[in-house]
Formats: structure tokens, sequence, C-alpha cells
């Protein structure tokens, strides 16, 4: 795949006016060949994967981490860095009276979440992708307010429309995002979980999309399109109280 990640990163903070970095993740079947990435950094300290993509998020890092770099299980599972997904990971044991009422509510909520197989990577990094450094990611995230991922996905139907209908497992919500966008290669909307809120910094209005590379370009198309029928983020209010005739006209009738 060949894209100018730069311009697909400025395309994507213009268009949705956001707040922090742009970046990609990719996973890579050995360390050796992570370490090639160019001024990668790696941990010094045991961080939840969490904290990590706040580094490139927020800070602009670029860096690779093995399972020993994250802290515990639940982070390594869903990112399938070693063998986190065992008999006890899947028990649930250790969120039983923590995040659920019994052992087995816990390990329903282990069973429900997307995860990326164990054994077949031993790395994984995230980098800024305005720095061409994960040349394809596997996949792009970012991190905005409700109305501008409505406005992306508003660009990702504009052209081939389907539904989307994402999941919520609560708790280890990255599941829902990087989780499932790295095992299914599908756009995947999260509403951020408790530790990404509190080891990794995400504000109180901010939702995560994680999605494949082409995905990420056919929204900006669909929505330049629509800013050029006049829809451009943020939305403008109309105004509780006028005569609705005039904006619905200009909004819903083509040529209206």
């Amino acid at each position: 795949m060949s894209m100018n990640w730069s311009q697909l990163a400025a395309d994507l903070d213009r268009l949705l006016k956001l707040r922090s970095v742009v970046f990609g993740m990719k996973l890579f079947e050995t360390e050796a060949e992570m370490l090639r990435i160019p001024k990668l950094r790696r941990p010094k300290a045991v961080h939840t994967l969490d904290q990590v993509v706040a580094q490139t998020a927020r800070l602009g890092w670029t860096v690779g981490m093995t399972a020993d770099n994250l802290y515990g299980a639940q982070c390594r599972s869903v990112v399938g860095l070693g063998r986190a997904k065992d008999a006890d990971w899947q028990s649930g044991r250790a969120m039983t009276g923590v995040w659920f009422a019994t052992q087995p509510d816990a390990a329903a909520h282990q069973a429900a979440m997307h995860c990326v197989p164990d054994g077949r990577y031993e790395g994984l990094a995230m980098s800024p992708l305005a720095s061409g450094r994960l040349d394809p990611p596997d996949i792009v995230l970012f991190y905005a307010t409700p109305g501008a991922m409505m406005y992306f996905i508003n660009g990702l139907q504009w052209s081939g429309y389907r539904r989307f209908d994402w999941s919520v497992v609560g708790e280890s919500a990255c599941a829902d995002s990087w989780g499932r966008a790295l095992k299914t290669r599908q756009p995947s909307l999260s509403i951020p979980c408790f530790a990404e809120r509190r080891y990794g910094g995400v504000l109180d209005d901010e939702m995560l999309m994680a999605a494949p590379p082409e995905d990420m370009a056919k929204a900006v198309a669909g929505m330049q399109a629509l800013a050029g029928n006049g829809f451009r983020y943020p939305f403008p209010t109309y105004g509780i109280q006028q005569d609705v005739r005039e904006g619905m006209g200009a909004t819903y009738a083509a040529g209206g």
C-alpha cells in the first residue's frame, strides 16, 4: 500500500479539528524487525498499553514494546503479545468482585473481548502517522469528540454505504477499538474505559476510532465531498425555536 501518510494525517486533523496526534499501530512477528524502525523509543518502565498509546497520541513519540513491557495479561491479550490468554485469564478471576459480581460474569466479559490471537507476534509499535515510520501501519487511530466521530462515519458512508454495528465490552474497551480493528480489519469505534482515562489520559469527551488505512482515506474522501455540500465539522446550530423549513430544505433536500 502506498499512501501519503503526512497528507492523510493532515486531512484528518483539518476536517475533524483534532486535539491529539493521528497515529498508526503495527504488529511485528519478531522483535528484531520492530527494532529497525527509525527513532524508536523503548519503555524504561512497566506500563499499561493505554499509557504507551498516550505517549504517541499526546507526546508524538514512536514507541515499540514486547510483552515484558506491559503490565499483566489484560493488556497483552488484546494485541496478542506473549501467551496471555491462558485458563486463568479466560476465567476472569482477577476481575471477579472488582468489575463483575461473579466469576461467570467476569469469564463472559473475557470471552466477549476482541483480541489478536496469541503466538504470532513479538512486538507492537506505535508512531505518529505523519512520520511515515510505519509504512504501512496495520491500523490508524485518533481520538475525537462524538460530533467529529459522527462526521467521520458520515464520510465512510458517503460511498459504498453500510451500517456499522459496534460493541461495548465495558472495562477493557481497547478490545472494542484497536483489538477489534487489528483482529478484523474493520473500522472500530469505542467509548474509552476507566483504564484508558485513568492511565492513558483520555479526556472525558473523547471517543476512539481505529481502522485500516484504506478506510481512513475513504472517510477523508467522503468528508471532502460532504464539505462540498456545505456539511462541515463542527456543526453550526440552527436554533431550537426557529422555523425549520429553510434549514431542512438546505440540508436534506437535493438542490434545496
